[in-house]
């Protein structure tokens, strides 16, 4: 995406003030107030009574805006992420289709949704949040429905024409994206249960979500499926949500989880083509989960329940892009003989954070320029060269050579694993 690439919004909605004011109740403290502004900005390019926008451009929208071209990026990607926003490419031409903002009772009972929101208030704000929207408990036992039907009330007549309204503006909703789930895996492995009947689009849907909330395979999930029939011999979701819960609690060892991403972003990942070893290191880093680069650490494969919470508190607390934090990591394993100091860790990120550390080439660079530092008062205060550990993608030779057929087969075998 560049500055000077067009781009045309399109809304067969009305955006009511409903949405309006769900998009700031509920989405906001998960996507924030860029992506939410952003959004407004795109609804704001179509005039009322318009369907698609005339041709725009990213340098107007940039100096509207005073958002970077990085910041935008960012946060139609949270919007296409939470379903807001659809995006559509042709060269160097985009369409953005806008949706609505789903009802209050729908986010709310979405549960991957719902717990960002949870995780991302803490309980005492969410119930303020969500105490506005909840009905009042009122009983209608004792009163009678008197309410009169539309035929005791209204009557056809003869007419000569029949009209039809197509391509009606209308309330749009747009469900959360997933990579592909082996449906057919999870039927084939729970007996006595009609699975294939009870998978509607919404139940999916809500598997879906508890898988990638929870961390669940297809295995665990049949399992959990299993033991989720309720009385009646038909599957109970809020059975089945809650032993999602359980399972995850059990496995992390009672914590529960929150939103973040996979992996580097797109936008900010190296561009470069080529076939360095350097080159490959930084593909590396960009493309593995920070959960499984540090379990490549382990030797059995086992990562400490401490380091998982030290590796949630970089991406959710500090916010850390996840390429980013791989080079954390190694860096931090290398010179500092393969342990992982909290303290020592939370104040590189502090700094990296406050320089405003983003890439994965970025984290490599200040890496380098902070250890030399180190180095240098190292040699000073010992008048001697003394030897300090430090990760091989720090030398300069290393940047300039290409990757043996040996070396890019091990590199290969350690994505798999990772991946």
């Amino acid at each position: 995406m560049l500055r000077t690439d067009s781009y045309n919004v399109i809304n067969k909605n009305f955006i009511t003030e409903l949405d309006r004011k769900t998009v700031i109740d509920f989405y906001q403290p998960i996507i924030g107030t860029v992506a939410v502004s952003l959004y407004f900005n795109l609804i704001n390019d179509i005039e009322k009574k318009e369907i698609i926008s005339s041709d725009l451009s990213f340098n107007d929208l940039i100096k509207r805006t005073k958002l970077s071209l990085t910041d935008i990026t960012m946060a139609l990607e949270k919007l296409e992420a939470v379903g807001l926003v659809e995006t559509y490419r042709n060269g160097n031409s985009y369409i953005f289709n806008i949706f609505n903002a789903l009802l209050p009772n729908e986010f709310l009972n979405n549960p991957l949704l719902n717990m960002a929101l949870y995780n991302n208030l803490g309980k005492e704000m969410y119930d303020k949040v969500v105490m506005p929207y909840k009905l009042p408990k009122i009983s209608l036992k004792d009163y009678e429905n008197i309410s009169h039907r539309f035929d005791e009330v209204f009557k056809s007549s003869p007419t000569s024409s029949y009209i039809v309204n197509e391509d009606i503006k209308s309330k749009i909703t747009n469900k959360l994206k997933f990579t592909d789930y082996d449906f057919d895996l999870l039927i084939s492995g729970t007996m006595g249960i009609d699975l294939k009947k009870w998978l509607t689009e919404s139940n999916k849907e809500l598997i879906n979500s508890l898988s990638v909330l929870y961390d669940i395979d297809v295995l665990n999930m049949q399992n959990i499926i299993m033991s989720s029939i309720g009385d009646k011999g038909l599957i109970d979701k809020e059975l089945l949500r809650k032993n999602c819960r359980n399972y995850y609690q059990f496995e992390q060892d009672g914590s529960l989880p929150t939103i973040i991403y996979k992996s580097q972003p797109k936008y900010l990942k190296n561009t470069s083509n080529e076939e360095s070893k350097r080159d490959k290191m930084i593909y590396v880093f960009e493309n593995v989960n920070p959960y499984y680069f540090l379990k490549s650490k382990y030797k059995d494969g086992k990562v400490t329940t401490r380091d998982l919470k030290l590796l949630e508190d970089l991406l959710v607390d500090q916010k850390l892009n996840p390429g980013v934090i791989n080079v954390l990591i190694d860096y931090v394993l290398k010179i500092n003989d393969q342990k992982l100091n909290k303290s020592y860790i939370e104040a590189i990120a502090g700094h990296w954070k406050r320089l405003g550390i983003t890439t994965v080439k970025e984290a490599m660079s200040i890496c380098e320029k902070e250890h030399n530092k180190i180095k240098n008062k190292v040699e000073k205060k010992n008048d001697k060269i003394k030897e300090v550990k430090e990760p091989g993608w720090f030398n300069q030779e290393f940047d300039k050579k290409e990757m043996t057929k040996e070396e890019v087969k091990e590199l290969k075998e350690m994505l798999e694993n990772m991946n």
